[in-house]
């Protein structure tokens, strides 16, 4: 693509910013993830423009270009989707190690008071009571889905607080509580 037929390709598509993202829009219901979408195909197209053939309609060109970022979008949704299920399904399956229980740091109550409510409470009644998720989620009014990965969730966020706190010893894995806090 020459410089100057390059700019006209450019300036074709920036004029039918709207068109592409109403298209989007429309296919994902958000405008936000229309938004970013849209944002990465100009970005493709800086690195793809060159695709464009003699003759081509730039504008059907990346009108493809979208329809391709849709299937990836859907597909990477999909994925997101099975993992959280797993992860949810898990949850409800497996209980405690009773090893690990036992050698959970003691400083894990000390730290739930600063995760957000709703995870300290779901942390403390599976983890800790090792009550059930589906009976906590029907206590607390959500699906077991959704317990499943809030609880998920929830593990990072104490994870997270785990290595602040405690330092590398959590973040290796270190399961020996005789480590001095950070």
């Amino acid at each position: 693509m020459e410089h100057v037929e390059g700019e006209a390709v450019v300036r074709t598509l920036v004029e039918n910013h709207r068109h592409f993202l109403s298209f989007l829009e429309r296919r994902v219901g958000s405008r936000a993830v229309a938004e970013e979408l849209l944002q990465a195909a100009f970005l493709r197209t800086l690195e793809k423009g060159k695709e464009l053939r003699d003759g081509e309609s730039a504008v059907a060109w990346f009108y493809r270009l979208l329809r391709n970022a849709l299937i990836d979008y859907y597909r990477r949704q999909a994925a997101e989707g099975r993992a959280l299920e797993r992860e949810a399904r898990e949850a409800t399956e497996v209980g405690p190690d009773p090893e690990l229980r036992d050698a959970v740091c003691a400083c894990m109550r000390e730290l739930l008071p600063t995760l957000k409510p709703e995870y300290a409470e779901l942390l403390r009644q599976v983890d800790l009571e090792e009550r059930s998720v589906p009976e906590v989620a029907a206590e607390v009014g959500i699906t077991p889905n959704n317990a499943g990965v809030r609880l998920h969730r929830a593990r990072q966020a104490l994870k997270q607080q785990l290595e602040r706190s405690c330092g590398s010893c959590a973040t290796h894995g270190c399961l020996d509580c005789s480590c001095q806090r950070a």
